[in-house]
């Protein structure tokens, strides 16, 4: 009996180590805190998205009875980041914290202080997690810009659209890779059309209520 155990547990240790994804074959990104494309090659190969700041525009006609929007633009109508096909879409997202690392001291003073140091270093990784950070969009272009519509109404004129219109959001799968270190998996195949990833974190906003977007396009 106890050679059966011990044998179901060494399948179950193995099955979980092989079940881990190989690191190897996951490129180190150059700069930390951006939605990197992953093109599956034979070196697998982190490509940088156009990267741009967004502002957070409002508009409405005849005080919002001839419809009205919201939402962010960023200047340009097409991505200089080009994507051939939009099926099986990965990306990869990185703080640059792959190793945990821990300040004895620090740690100590907050013990006494009665704070748990790994419930905070918690806190700050769920605070990094591209699943309640990042959501990438289909945007609108038109007049040089490109729009992310959060709402968009047609007002309340005769034969005007009453219902309330967004941009199109697209979800993917978070797998992740080693501590710090994502890939986010598009859950299905993306139209042709421009797109882009939008990220809420602390310090990545803008004065004028706007977000870092990463931005690419598919042809």
């Amino acid at each position: 009996m106890k050679k059966y155990f011990l044998f179901s547990a060494v399948l179950f240790i193995a099955g979980a180590v092989g079940a881990q994804p190989d690191i190897t074959k996951y490129p180190e990104p150059e700069f930390s805190k951006e939605v990197y494309y992953l093109k599956k090659d034979s070196i697998n190969t982190a490509v940088r998205l156009e990267k741009g700041s967004s502002k957070m525009e409002a508009k409405s006609k005849m005080g919002g009875l001839g419809g009205f929007e919201n939402g962010y633009t960023m200047d340009g109508e097409k991505s200089t980041a080009r994507l051939g096909s939009g099926n099986k879409l990965s990306f990869i997202f990185s703080t640059g914290a792959s190793v945990k690392t821990s300040n004895l001291q620090a740690d100590s003073m907050m013990s006494a202080s009665g704070m748990d140091p790994a419930m905070m270093q918690d806190m700050m990784g769920g605070m990094n997690d591209p699943a309640s950070t990042i959501t990438l969009y289909k945007v609108e272009s038109e007049k040089g810009k490109r729009k992310i519509l959060m709402q968009k109404s047609g007002g309340a004129m005769p034969f005007s659209s009453k219902k309330l219109k967004s941009s199109d959001k697209y979800t993917f799968s978070v797998k992740k890779i080693k501590e710090g270190y994502w890939e986010l998996v598009i859950d299905k195949t993306l139209p042709r059309g421009e797109f882009a990833f939008t990220m809420m974190s602390m310090g990545m906003g803008n004065m004028d209520g706007g977000v870092t977007i990463f931005a690419f396009a598919v042809d």
